[in-house]
């Protein structure tokens, strides 16, 4: 009988615990209903502005006089854009080859600071940021994250041309680089010019704060970028994120957002 009783009592153990962890997986592989039955490789293949567009008109939102929801929207494209980070994460730190350690505490620092220049940011816009431009920029700030661990994918190897290709034809034919003048490459010009523009209109628009603020978001953006070693890229996508959070909003606006 005592028997019986422990074999009883192991077993309601045994399905409470199955029960507990089918629970978590079921809620999981429920559809969100604000994909609108879509996938997360679908909805990313369109830019975050298709998306809200698309939602708008399936979901019946888009009137002249009420405006769809933007905010439902921004939050189901920027789940999925997390999603495939994770996922990015999880597939280089099971390959070993993802951020060591020091990069991945640096960068920590670089997000923490670049939080910390937004929420400073968006105080000090005239008029105040409402919740639709505060989701704006918490979706437009994943570009960050997701580009960090994209720079630890492996890059293909490129073909080595056989000597019958045009390309190491025209690479024997070319004359040596003792005979000619080497001139950086056109889209290195255009990335300086980029980051010259970007600059000026960051201090455009710091310029139009009152002094106390300007002091105060010019320290929080020194946060980001002047004790984090960034590449070109890198530096105009911060730039280009600090004029979206300043700047009014406009038909054509300097710094849309990027995805």
């Amino acid at each position: 009988m005592k028997n019986t009783v422990i074999l009883s009592f192991l077993l309601i153990l045994v399905l409470s615990y199955a029960e507990a962890q089918s629970k978590p997986q079921a809620q999981q592989q429920k559809p969100d209903p604000d994909r609108l039955g879509m996938t997360c490789a679908q909805i990313l293949k369109m830019s975050s502005g298709d998306w809200i567009l698309y939602f708008g008109q399936k979901t019946g939102l888009i009137a002249a006089d009420m405006p769809y929801d933007i905010l439902r929207a921004n939050a189901a494209y920027g789940k999925c854009y997390d999603e495939r980070t994770d996922t990015l994460a999880a597939s280089l730190a099971k390959s070993g080859k993802g951020p060591s350690k020091a990069a991945f505490a640096d960068f920590t620092e670089f997000e923490a600071g670049l939080k910390d220049f937004t929420t400073k940011a968006l105080a000090d816009t005239q008029p105040p940021a409402d919740s639709q431009q505060r989701s704006y920029a918490a979706l437009y700030e994943k570009q960050f994250r997701y580009a960090f661990y994209q720079s630890y994918e492996p890059k293909p190897a490129s073909p080595i041309p056989s000597a019958n290709t045009p390309a190491a034809a025209q690479k024997k034919a070319a004359p040596s680089a003792s005979t000619t003048t080497s001139a950086p490459p056109a889209r290195q010009s255009s990335d300086t010019n980029d980051v010259t523009r970007a600059k000026n209109r960051f201090g455009e628009l710091l310029g139009a704060l009152p002094e106390d603020k300007l002091h105060e978001v010019h320290a929080a953006f020194g946060e980001i970028l002047g004790p984090h070693p960034v590449n070109g890229v890198t530096q105009l996508a911060v730039y280009r994120y600090a004029i979206f959070l300043l700047e009014p909003s406009s038909p054509k606006p300097f710094s849309p957002p990027p995805f």
